[in-house]
């Protein structure tokens, strides 16, 4: 199981962030668990570089571009030599900011030019009884993957985050069995654009009012292969929780 843990601008101190890195790896000790920690760009080559943390680190976001005169851009090749070894892409919060499913694509292109395993974040804002949220769900993961040459598209990490559920408490997650109806369906539009058996191998998560007190629930019932979490991972107490309620 993958747990990707997305600070956001909750984390501003290193006191903070030293103690969330030693309480991932205490995360990732539990069985088959591997912990991804994502902190601010400032703090991230401050916390992984030449130490064995045993967890990993991602960039929350990468520059669409390859460098050059683009003040306050963090491209692929600056987080892969801060020590990322992951990038989210396309998190809803960086849509919201502006980006499309075209700036989209050609972050993920830039991410896996620097050896940086993608997670692409994916989700609809609303639900209709007509299942039309479906085909922006589609849209999103076509629209990434398709430039993408086969062998490019099985290294990409698929995150469903639903707005409507994020930044909520555990009451407004979704149901295991609507999310296991997702993550078939996920694979179903992978199939499509992967070869052989990837889409069954492509690693999907979920992101959306995980908390502890439903993490484990999902995580039995919803086959999905781990989470990508929020607030909830930048709060030690509660990411203590999370971490003693996966290892029970």
């Amino acid at each position: 199981m993958l747990i990707v843990a997305n600070w956001k601008a909750y984390v501003e101190d290193l006191a903070r962030a030293k103690k969330l890195v030693a309480l991932g790896k205490k995360l990732a000790r539990a069985d088959k668990v591997s912990v991804v920690l994502a902190p601010p760009a400032p703090l991230l080559s401050v916390l992984s570089i030449g130490r064995k943390t045993g967890v990993a680190f991602a960039a929350q976001d990468i520059s669409a571009t390859a460098g050059g005169a683009y003040t306050g851009e963090g491209t692929a090749q600056a987080f892969a030599a801060a020590g990322a070894t992951y990038a989210l892409v396309g998190h809803s919060e960086r849509r919201a900011a502006g980006d499309t499913d075209a700036v989209v694509a050609e972050k993920l292109a830039r991410a896996l030019a620097q050896d940086l395993v993608p997670v692409l974040c994916v989700g609809e804002k609303e639900r209709d009884g007509e299942g039309r949220y479906l085909a922006r769900i589609r849209e999103e993961i076509v629209t990434a993957l398709e430039p993408l040459e086969l062998r490019e598209r099985a290294r990409v990490i698929i995150a469903y985050e639903p707005l409507w559920a994020i930044g909520k408490d555990a009451s407004a997650a979704i149901s295991a069995n609507d999310l296991a109806e997702m993550t078939l369906y996920i694979r179903k539009v992978l199939a499509e654009l992967l070869s052989g058996r990837n889409a069954g191998r492509t690693t999907v998560l979920y992101g959306g009012a995980v908390e502890p007190e439903n993490i484990r629930g999902l995580a039995a019932d919803a086959g999905v292969d781990g989470f990508l979490i929020g607030h909830a991972s930048a709060d030690p107490a509660v990411f203590a929780a999370f971490a003693k309620n996966l290892a029970a």
